[in-house]
């Protein structure tokens, strides 16, 4: 009968695949970062990346919640209120 445990099927241990968690924390840095440059590219406002900002430099003032962010970024791209619009 055969074992049908991952890290031995393959006759290797977890930490010889790798399956270390600084491997682990160093892929998931890694997908996050490319993630944030994607959604920067498209455009899309990173909120985190705002409330660390927000923490460091504004610790006297509330952060906005998500939706104000989002509400105020996406008007500050497209125009918003008061129609002004970069587009065409």
């Amino acid at each position: 009968m055969r074992n049908s445990s991952p890290s031995v099927a393959n006759g290797r241990s977890g930490a010889a695949c790798g399956g270390s968690p600084s491997w682990l924390a160093r892929l998931r840095d890694r997908c996050s970062s490319m993630l944030r440059g994607g959604r920067r590219m498209c455009g899309i406002p990173d909120y985190q990346t705002y409330l660390a900002h927000h923490r460091q430099h504004h610790p006297e003032r509330p952060p906005l919640s998500f939706e104000a962010f989002f509400r105020e970024r996406i008007e500050a791209r497209y125009g918003g209120r008061n129609g002004n619009s970069r587009c065409c």
